[in-house]
């Protein structure tokens, strides 16, 4: 008798994202004449940067001849690519790392999930609250997470982030194994300063845990108290993985890469305390179960540092600024509390008192045919807020704001 992984049925039936697109097509069915602007997932509308497109058009015809063609790509990425992640991303911020410290993947949305593989079932976990679902499913389906009632994870240590406190969610009181960090984050797009975030990699580092440290958004950051990487904090290589993405920098939501990044100084234990490195399991897990991202897409992100690349994604990260300060300064002349929209392309709106999230939502969708992200969907302390986004184009950003306008 073949028997399933117990944990996945602990799982709500549906991917948050996956429950939005179904409520939005049964409208679209209902009402194929009305015009639907998303403020919802995250994907991106602008097109690929001219440098980044050329880099891919000039890898394809490498690959169409025998003496340049390339077959199964490094597991852990080329050189060449790994080289400019180091050089333009840490190097110039005073961050010292080896190239195979660096991880190069198909995203990471696939690294934070995967990273579990190395990591033993019976650690305990804290995530913030709110949260991006990802981390806690995918801990729910390693069996870490425990059992769920009323949408709490019996083993899962909660860290509210909501208004209250600032949106800085408290160092645990008690020891965790795992950390999760998102900054800039999704989806309240609020931030830590370098003497916040110095707090969690001490209390890491005194208690021998892992911070898992997601820097997808970093690029957005706009003010200059804010880290772009852990690693700007001292000891953070002894403490932290830091995950980072194309997606949004660059706009490869369908192109698939991002890097992990795994110092060789960071250990782990075994349970009779035998130390490991991090990087060499890592590094284990990867060429066993993943085959290198393409060398085209490396050559597609290695544009990304070129000169001319970082000054047409620049342009590109600034036209979806601009969209986050339409929206934000809109919903605030409309009486709306948001958050965030300054140093990440989230806008965590406050719903109109007594009325839920997905109520929200369906107002927003059934009314002015707007789709937002209900913000129970990141988590309990997420009821009473909607997530939307500054990924659209510039005409429905302005056209939504005046619907809700009108």
């Amino acid at each position: 008798m073949i028997q399933i992984n117990e944990n996945f049925p602990k799982l709500s039936d549906s991917y948050l994202f996956s429950e939005i697109a179904k409520k939005v097509n049964r409208y679209k069915e209902a009402n194929p004449e009305r015009n639907i602007i998303s403020l919802g997932i995250g994907d991106v509308t602008q097109p690929l940067a001219p440098a980044v497109v050329a880099a891919m058009h000039k890898a394809v015809e490498e690959m169409g001849e025998a003496s340049t063609m390339r077959g199964y790509a490094p597991e852990s990425g080329y050189l060449f690519l790994k080289e400019a992640i180091i050089r333009n991303d840490f190097h110039q911020r005073g961050i010292s790392l080896d190239v195979d410290e660096i991880f190069v993947s198909d995203g990471a949305k696939s690294d934070t999930g995967n990273i579990g593989d190395v990591l033993d079932a019976g650690n305990t976990v804290a995530i913030t609250d709110p949260v991006y679902p990802v981390y806690l499913d995918t801990n729910a389906m390693a069996g870490r997470a425990g059992d769920c009632h009323n949408g709490r994870w019996s083993r899962i240590e909660y860290l509210p982030a909501v208004p209250e406190n600032g949106f800085i969610p408290r160092i645990p009181d008690r020891k965790v194994d795992m950390i999760y960090l998102c900054y800039p984050n999704n989806p309240t797009g609020t931030t830590l300063t370098r003497e916040q975030l110095k707090h969690w990699v001490d209390y890491a580092l005194e208690n021998k845990s892992l911070i898992l440290f997601d820097a997808a958004y970093e690029a957005f950051i706009t003010q200059e108290d804010i880290p772009h990487s852990i690693y700007e904090i001292e000891g953070a290589t002894q403490v932290a993985i830091e995950f980072r993405s194309f997606s949004k920098t660059a706009g490869f939501t369908g192109v698939r890469c991002g890097y992990t990044v795994v110092p060789k100084a960071l250990k782990a234990f075994d349970k009779t305390g035998k130390e490991y490195a991090l990087n060499a399991l890592w590094n284990r897990r990867q060429s066993t179960k993943f085959n290198g991202t393409a060398y085209i897409v490396q050559r597609a992100a290695e544009a990304v540092y070129s000169p001319e690349g970082k000054k047409q994604i620049r342009q590109t990260i600034d036209y979806y600024m601009e969209n986050a300060r339409i929206i934000k300064e809109g919903l605030n002349a409309l009486g709306y509390t948001s958050y965030g929209g300054v140093n990440a392309p989230y806008i965590w709106v406050q719903t109109p008192a007594g009325i839920s999230s997905w109520e929200f939502f369906d107002k927003l969708l059934n009314e002015y045919q707007i789709v937002c992200t209900p913000g129970v969907g990141f988590g309990a302390s997420g009821e009473g807020f909607v997530r939307m986004t500054a990924f659209g184009t510039r005409d429905n950003t302005i056209e939504a704001i005046q619907r809700m306008g009108r």
